[in-house]
């Protein structure tokens, strides 16, 4: 096939364009502006494109296919084109769909949670060197490409977003998947930009349980009401078998999960991933894979890139990051690390980066998702408010919205910078949670640190 991406330089478009050129599909892309990792990965595989910028010329008759990216607006000159010649168009989840519709297609879903469960089940099926298709929104250790298509594996797992497909289908991503088998993970409103009130985005979710085909497999967290309840109220034919945070302790810096035959040292912490865990193991067994085989590859998991992924580490001091950005990940992550090194200081930093944080009536969700942190810093762009075309954000908006003693608000990234290399780091984790980069904080920096 010969297929073309308009705005093939996104996280998610790139991945997907890499999977079908090692599918020997024809490959060609367009983009106004391309960032790394993005831009190595398409030049190592042959289908970077000639120019920046899109070009109706890059459209052409003998396509069979234009797969159009959510950064791509109705106006583009290609997209204007692909239409003219009656060119079949799909949105990422579209030809997602089409690569998997003959295989029983595994969805994952969730406000928060998502990725790391996925990468729990590609990290055991990897374990058990059990072949499958995947799609999922981070990198894992040997797993190479993030998107992974075959026209023979029976199974694919799909990390199910819940935003929209692209600028002509304004549906969420995973309302396109029609999973065989689907898992559910927790509701937080997020997305205010799309989904302007808690109602319609709880909606979201009822529409992807009401998506699950008849007679499929429906895996829910039943320690999130809200779940719990879309997950009973549905009338939808479907099995459903609840999962629940499993019974675990900590030994120093370790956490141990109390398992059938015993004591299993995990490398993961935290109780939102000791939730995780329990959903992925009902997934994989769904899948074919035991109790007691999911216990003995997930003991060697040690994360998703960006999940509390472990910067750098001293006798005294620990460096995490985390993708953390909306109020319950937050929360989450911060008691995650507070329990798991209760002895020592946690200083939590996080940036104010998306749209709905940056929202001056959504702040108000952030109220005590720092209270287990003993310092807690937050910054925030004011120019990034203004791009965004929101009210402005004032200091003490922040500082009332948190609700957290003495915590300090920065809005440049020179002033946070000197706050961090002021800090002492002794006896004491760091904690640096953002879907950004602070305005340019080198990670290689804070190493020198400690």
């Amino acid at each position: 096939m010969k297929i073309h991406f308009i705005a093939i330089g996104g996280s998610a478009m790139h991945s997907l364009a890499i999977a079908l050129k090692q599918k020997s599909y024809e490959i060609s892309g367009s983009d106004d502006a391309i960032f790394e990792p993005s831009k190595s990965r398409l030049i190592e595989h042959g289908i970077s494109p000639k120019e920046i910028g899109w070009y109706a010329d890059n459209i052409s008759p003998d396509l069979d296919a234009v797969i159009l990216g959510m950064h791509a607006k109705d106006d583009n000159p290609e997209l204007i084109k692909a239409r003219e010649l009656g060119l079949k168009i799909y949105s990422y989840p579209e030809f997602l769909y089409e690569q998997s519709k003959n295989k029983t297609r595994v969805v994952i879903g969730g406000s928060h949670g998502k990725t790391s469960i996925t990468s729990m089940i590609l990290h055991v099926m990897k374990y058990h060197e059990k072949e499958i298709d995947y799609m999922v929104g981070a990198s894992l250790e040997g797993l190479g490409n993030p998107v992974h298509l075959t026209k023979d594996n029976d199974f694919i797992v799909i990390e199910g977003d819940e935003y929209l497909s692209s600028a002509l289908d304004r549906r969420p991503k995973f309302h396109l998947y029609q999973p065989n088998i689907a898992l559910l993970s927790g509701i937080a409103w997020d997305h205010i930009n799309v989904f302007p009130t808690y109602e319609n985005y709880v909606e979201q979710f009822k529409i992807f349980i009401d998506s699950i085909i008849n007679g499929g497999i429906l895996v829910y967290n039943e320690e999130d009401s809200v779940v719990k309840k879309l997950a009973e109220e549905t009338e939808n034919p479907i099995r459903k078998h609840a999962y629940y945070t499993p019974e675990y302790h900590t030994d120093g810096d370790h956490t141990i999960l109390d398992v059938p035959e015993g004591e299993l040292p995990l490398e993961i912490f935290g109780k939102h991933n000791l939730n995780n865990l329990a959903g992925a193991k009902w997934i994989c067994q769904h899948m074919g894979v035991d109790e007691d085989d999911f216990y003995e590859a997930i003991a060697t998991f040690n994360g998703a890139s960006k999940r509390l992924e472990k910067v750098a580490e001293s006798p005294s001091s620990i460096i995490f990051k985390d993708f953390a950005h909306s109020p319950s990940k937050v929360s989450a992550t911060t008691a995650a690390v507070k329990e798991q090194f209760p002895e020592r200081k946690l200083i939590a930093c996080l940036e104010l980066h998306t749209y709905s944080s940056l929202n001056a009536e959504f702040l108000k969700e952030y109220k005590d998702s720092l209270a287990e942190a003993d310092e807690a810093l937050v910054f925030y762009s004011p120019d990034a408010v203004a791009i965004k075309k929101l009210e402005a954000v004032t200091e003490n908006q922040i500082r009332e919205a948190f609700q957290k003693e003495n915590l300090k608000v920065y809005t440049t990234s020179e002033e946070f910078k000197a706050e961090l290399k002021n800090t002492d780091l002794n006896n004491s984790v760091l904690l640096m949670m953002s879907s950004g980069n602070y305005g340019g904080l080198d990670m290689e920096e804070l190493k020198e640190m400690i």
